[in-house]
């Protein structure tokens, strides 16, 4: 049995806006100085779009559709707390998850005592990956604002539990898609953008390209981002045609396999397209260092790696449920 991967025409068409928006109205350069703040104006018209209310149940699309989106947003390297605001999307109850997806509140998810756009956030969700379980909370005290590579507002805190939140599995795999599809398409954008380079940038009079230790690192990334590619597209195409709750399992597992090999990938083309453009890869105003950044943070953000091994090893029979 075989499985098209292609989106359709509708869903190649929202990507198409999404990307255009971001054109019109992201400027990398701007978000990339060290006294730039969040932007609480684009991402509310991000959200206008309808990009988060695709994540709600009937809301007009599924993870397929939100897979298209954030290859999109990947390529574009948009800054914001994409992957956690699809996940609390499915968490929270309403009225709380309209606002969200709306853009007018932030959210909060991930681990105490560090936990991502805390300093901005209105609704916390302290979640557990490993264990599927989240519980939304409030802050205890105050929150002290810590910076992070990729210039995100992060905080320090303690959280109370006022509600634990059902229906955490498939909002964990929803969420690795959406990181999954950014991941690979912004590893993408890297490697496209430093062929380019190496076309023109030239050594012993002749263009880096050509030489070995330059083009097959670059083939290297490229096979690894395309199959990255395919298994959130699939893993999205799964989540959306899957059916009771018997399929959870698969579709978890489906999902973290993608996240897991995105991440990977994304994390290994920073790193040869950084030593390819050499100086100028370093640079904060550099040509590729707001989309290094964004990998960079977002591999690192919730749910994480610590969760995705650990579904993968319990549907091989060796997990911690297993055990």
């Amino acid at each position: 049995m075989s499985l098209d991967l292609e989106f359709d025409d509708a869903q190649r068409a929202m990507a198409a806006a999404v990307a255009q928006f971001c054109r019109d109205r992201y400027d990398p350069l701007k978000s990339v100085a060290p006294s730039a703040p969040f932007s609480r104006i684009l991402w509310r018209e991000l959200a206008a779009l309808d990009v988060f209310a695709l994540a709600i149940p009937g809301g007009g699309g599924g993870a397929i559709e939100v897979a298209a989106l954030m290859e999109s947003l990947g390529r574009a390297a948009f800054p914001g707390p994409l992957a956690g605001t699809f996940l609390a999307i499915r968490l929270l109850p309403e009225p709380a998850r309209t606002q969200v997806a709306k853009g007018d509140d932030l959210v909060c998810v991930g681990r105490p005592p560090l936990m991502p756009f805390a300093p901005l956030a209105k609704h916390f969700i302290e979640f557990d990956p490993v264990r599927e379980q989240a519980w939304l909370s409030r802050p205890r005290g105050d929150i002290a604002a810590a910076e992070t590579l990729g210039g995100e507002p992060w905080g320090r805190l303690e959280l109370l539990r006022d509600q634990e939140l059902a229906g955490v599995g498939p909002a964990i795999a929803f969420s690795e898609v959406a990181a999954a599809a950014y991941l690979a398409a912004a590893g993408q954008r890297l490697v496209d953008d430093t062929a380019d380079h190496a076309r023109t940038r030239r050594q012993f009079d002749r263009a880096i390209g050509e030489f070995q230790a330059v083009a097959h690192p670059l083939a290297d990334c490229t096979i690894r981002l395309a199959a990255a590619r395919a298994l959130a597209r699939a893993a999205a195409a799964r989540f959306d045609a899957m059916e009771g709750d018997s399929a959870w399992s698969s579709v978890g597992v489906a999902a973290a396999t993608a996240r897991l090999s995105a991440a990977a990938a994304a994390l290994a083309a920073a790193q040869v397209c950084t030593q390819i453009f050499g100086a100028m890869g370093v640079l904060r105003e550099g040509p590729i260092f707001h989309v290094v950044r964004q990998i960079r943070q977002l591999a690192s953000s919730a749910p994480g790696d610590t969760a995705a091994p650990e579904r993968i090893l319990e549907s091989l029979g060796l997990g911690r449920k297993a055990a």
